[in-house]
């Protein structure tokens, strides 16, 4: 599927659902799962490797985490879900060449066929205008953007009337610009249906309300992985407290 293929999504009423995987295991349970997109999100990098923040991983790791996805899948290119790979904090932010570099890799060297980067300030928008121009499909992402947690920490975004203009107006430079689809990431119900309704191109939301184009989620915080979720992603099963409980009565089984 090319990443086209979401906005035709749109134009039908069909809802897009997107999950996050990070090694081929948990690849092979998104496609089977039957997700239309899987996102290799640099959220990998506080789940995975232990950081408090996405800001710590680096091209090479998305890379490595977006060749083991591939290898997951159990059905060919042309049939398994579409990949995107978020570029990761300062691999777009330094310029235009060192962009496509970025972005350009990912593609090269995995079965990824978008990336997804953060923000529409009119440095990142020139990215996007280039990445474009060079091939690259690109998703945006406004709201909460994690690689901004210096400035904006964690809490939800867009509460006010100008902030919520501001946010449209920006989903607006970003689509004008040739993004695929966007990310909307904790604001308010209303301005993410607004913005829906405004554009042509997929609005996706997570912590967004239910009246986007499409949801994206975590998978690791969506079946109870982690110890903490965020507060719009409730864990569907209890996957820690399971394997814990298993595991533990395992090791019991082997003391007696």
């Amino acid at each position: 599927m090319l990443p086209k293929e979401l906005v035709r999504f749109k134009k039908l009423g069909k809802p897009i659902t997107i999950l996050t995987a990070w090694d081929s295991i948990s690849s092979a349970i998104v496609e089977e799962a039957g997700a239309d997109v899987v996102l290799v999100g640099d959220s990998l990098a506080m789940f995975v490797h232990g950081h408090t923040t996405t800001l710590p991983i680096t091209l090479q790791q998305m890379l490595d985490h977006t060749k083991a996805v591939c290898r997951g899948f159990s059905n060919s290119i042309n049939k398994h879900p579409l990949v995107i790979c978020d570029l990761p904090f300062l691999s777009y932010q330094c310029g235009e060449d060192k962009a496509v570099e970025a972005a350009g890799s990912l593609l090269k060297d995995s079965c990824a066929s978008g990336v997804k980067l953060e923000g529409a300030e009119p440095e990142t928008i020139n990215v996007i205008n280039r990445l474009i121009r060079m091939g690259i499909p690109v998703m945006g992402h406004l709201g909460l953007t994690p690689q901004s947690v210096n400035n904006l920490g964690f809490r939800r975004q867009a509460e006010n009337h100008s902030s919520q203009k501001e946010i449209l107006n920006k989903s607006l430079e970003l689509e004008k610009a040739g993004c695929f689809a966007i990310v909307i990431e904790h604001v308010p119900d209303e301005i993410a249906e607004k913005i829906k309704k405004t554009l042509k191109i997929p609005v996706i939301g997570i912590g967004a309300g239910d009246k986007c184009d499409g949801q994206v989620r975590v998978t690791a915080d969506l079946i109870g992985l982690t110890k903490t979720q965020p507060p719009f992603c409730q864990p569907l099963i209890q996957s820690r407290e399971l394997c814990v409980k298993a595991l533990k009565e395992w090791v019991a089984q082997q003391r007696l």
